[in-house]
């Protein structure tokens, strides 16, 4: 969904807004019960509320929203939804903290971006969509964003999009090279040396540290560094997984083999379209970006499978989200009807895809139509067919902290000093995980 046209914005607006809403939502979580509706309901009442009709207020900035509301009235007249751009990534959580802490204003539906529903579940601010038959839809959906939606027992939303991570490259460069496309961690870094030593302003990837990437990277080696019941969090970042993407990366990091080139900035896109920044390791929906912002790379770059450590096909998730229903709602049942057509009925993932968006629907990840789309810019490759695949070799199992956000915010001050110093990446996990621990504890957590 937003994912390929706002993908520069969050990342941006996530830095400077961060701090202020983690704060915020944690001392609303223990301090209020978020709104009147309760959990309850059932599965048979989604219909119901359906032919009775009503007015609710959805709050989105996807692209595909307003087509997909209005198709969604269509079929049901009798259901007004008030869709309400309430800005971009923080900018709308920040304003959902303030009427969850208000006690009134939040809307009845909501997108909210997987790394940041499990910081409005523990705040207690999200309906529990279980008892509305939503865990009988989990085979609808690819593993990784089903368990994004999830925590515990508990279903707060349902995804929209996925972000299944590929090695985008750009085989003009292999081929001028003379290198082989990497299928394993040291075949990548094998590639990084013979790139960069046969031409010096040319990296096999950009990479000054950013946490959306590091924690999808750990994802892929296997770790699960967060994980959180209730209000009992424990952070392991030197976990094994963890390690291993820190000592593999460190082959890159401490080698400056990578470039330092700021990510979406002007000169990373230029580094894309002319052949000095070799390869991307990112979510699936980054044939958007490339076809709209890089148009001196079209025909160069294609799509393979990430490398990994052993061979065997692993991949991870890079970004992406879904919708909640607000506890808020006056009318759950009915904001959950509308959740499950907007996120499970093919009329609305139709207008879905014609946005460019990449589903994260098992049937429509399988259809003949999607998989043999054949696309131009990458030189006529069926690029869906290695996404898909990759979609399926996400491991179950991961976790983000119930402050995220906030987590993401202080990656710099970490993680990234590695980065600038050309450093060991497990020190500034290390220092990553001293600072999480310590602001956990200050926000009322049970931090191990």
């Amino acid at each position: 969904m937003s994912t390929i046209t706002t993908s520069r914005r969050l990342r941006t607006v996530a830095v400077a807004t961060a701090s202020v809403f983690a704060l915020g939502l944690t001392l609303a979580g223990c301090s209020s019960d978020g709104g009147s509706a309760g959990g309850g309901g059932s599965a048979d009442e989604l219909e119901a509320a359906l032919e009775a009709g009503g007015e609710i207020t959805y709050w989105s900035w996807t692209p595909s929203a307003e087509a997909q509301v209005a198709a969604f009235e269509e079929e049901y007249p009798n259901v007004t939804v008030n869709l309400v751009n309430a800005g971009t990534n923080t900018e709308e959580y920040t304003k959902l903290q303030n009427a969850i802490t208000a006690g009134s204003g939040a809307p009845d539906v909501a997108q909210v971006e997987y790394y940041a529903i499990p910081q409005f579940a523990l705040a207690d601010a999200l309906v529990d969509l279980t008892p509305y038959g939503f865990g009988d839809l989990e085979d609808q959906y690819t593993p990784g964003p089903w368990g994004a939606v999830t925590v515990g027992d508990a279903v707060y939303g349902l995804p929209q999009d996925s972000g299944p991570m590929a090695m985008f490259y750009n085989a003009s460069v292999f081929d001028e090279y003379g290198i082989e496309v990497p299928t394993t961690y040291d075949e990548y870094v094998a590639a990084a040396e013979q790139l960069h030593a046969a031409n010096p302003d040319a990296y096999i990837a950009a990479d000054t540290g950013d946490a959306g990437f590091t924690t999808s990277m750990i994802w892929q080696a296997g770790g699960q560094p967060f994980s959180a019941d209730g209000t009992d969090v424990t952070i392991d970042l030197q976990d094994e997984g963890s390690k291993k993407w820190a000592d593999n990366w460190n082959r890159l990091v401490e080698g400056d083999l990578l470039s330092t080139i700021p990510a979406w900035s002007d000169e990373w896109y230029r580094g894309l379209g002319d052949g000095t920044i070799a390869t991307l390791l990112t979510g699936a929906w980054m044939p958007g970006v490339f076809e709209s912002s890089i148009p001196d790379g079209a025909g160069d770059w294609r799509v393979a499978p990430m490398p990994t450590y052993d061979g065997t096909p692993v991949s991870a998730e890079n970004g992406g989200g879904g919708q909640v229903v607000l506890k808020q709602s006056e009318n759950p049942a009915l904001a959950a009807a509308f959740l499950k057509w907007l996120n499970s009925d093919p009329a609305s993932i139709e207008v879905f895809l014609a946005s460019g968006g990449f589903p994260a629907t098992t049937a429509d990840l399988e259809s003949e139509e999607f998989l043999n789309a054949e696309s131009e810019y990458f030189g006529g490759q069926k690029i869906n067919e290695v996404l898909v695949d990759a979609a399926g070799n996400v491991p179950s199992g991961w976790q983000y902290l119930p402050y995220q956000v906030y987590a993401n915010s202080i990656f710099g001050d970490t993680v990234g000093q590695s980065y600038l110093n050309a450093g060991d990446l497990n020190d500034g996990l290390m220092e990553w995980q001293d600072q999480l621990v310590d602001y956990g504890n200050q926000q009322g957590f049970t931090v191990d």
